[in-house]
């Protein structure tokens, strides 16, 4: 009999080139970006820190944007999704046009003072000049949950982990260090902030969750009122330490306001 034929390999897909940042004699021209914080710099202008899609957070210096008939005195505010074009390498770059791009609703009442704890967090958490294309995304997007009336609380714990995970200090919630064993449901634990899980001590003063409560956390399930509550205790927890103890202001806010 002849020997079977094996079917042909398919060879791999290949992955997608990411998209360059159009650059343009050392211009980066449409960038989509965030207005995070603004303050005045000398007379007529604005120091604007900005979250981009392609580099992350940096700051521009908005020449002239506090005259009354500049076009960026409107253009430049929170929450709107902006095209940014800017030069320069240094730390603050030069804006040259800002642009309003639209297409999501404005944030209100409490949904507008959570989006300041979100961009309260990017400011004190991440680097400048570190691209984080996948937290831009998340960000987006949870600034359309909250504006759609999602509940805050779970919006915002979404984004916490995602924020951990993406500067790198979020440790695997699913496998204790202690044993490298798979959490129990039923197991109590606490988080190390610098290594993850391990089984809770009745010496703990660190806050002590189920394991089911961090395996919810890693698939982000916050459906059940047990793992909102644990969770909201242990995000607080592992935001102070990775802060250094730097206070949030709009976090307390929302502490006084709603308990998120």
């Amino acid at each position: 009999m002849p020997a079977p034929v094996s079917a042909p390999v398919a060879a791999p897909a290949r992955a997608e080139p990411r998209r360059r940042p159009p650059v343009q004699g050392g211009k980066v021209l449409g960038q989509p970006g965030f207005v995070l914080h603004s303050y005045p710099y000398k007379e007529t202008s604005l120091i604007v820190d900005t979250f981009t899609r392609d580099f992350g957070r940096i700051g521009v210096v908005a020449k002239g944007a506090k005259r009354p008939l500049s076009k960026l005195r409107g253009v430049l505010q929170t929450f709107q999704p902006l095209s940014l074009s800017f030069s320069g390498k240094s730390e603050l770059r030069t804006l040259i046009d800002a642009d309003w791009v639209g297409g999501m609703l404005p944030l209100e009442k409490t949904a507008l003072l959570c989006g300041f704890y979100l961009n309260e967090l990017l400011v004190k958490l991440l680097a400048r000049d570190d691209p984080h294309p996948k937290l831009f995304d998340h960000y987006v997007s949870t600034l359309n949950e909250l504006a759609h009336g999602e509940p805050a609380q779970i919006a915002l714990r979404k984004f916490e982990r995602a924020l951990l995970k993406e500067t790198g200090v979020a440790a695997d919630l699913t496998r204790a260090t202690d044993t490298r064993a798979r959490v129990l449901p039923d197991g109590q634990y606490v988080v190390d902030p610098e290594r993850g899980p391990r089984r809770a001590l009745a010496s703990d003063s660190w806050p002590v969750v189920s394991g089911k409560t961090l395996m919810d956390m890693e698939r982000e399930d916050y459906s059940d009122a047990q793992t909102q509550a644990q969770s909201k205790q242990l995000m607080r927890f592992l935001l102070a330490y990775h802060l250094g103890g730097a206070p949030l202001n709009t976090r307390q806010i929302l502490i006084d306001l709603m308990q998120l």
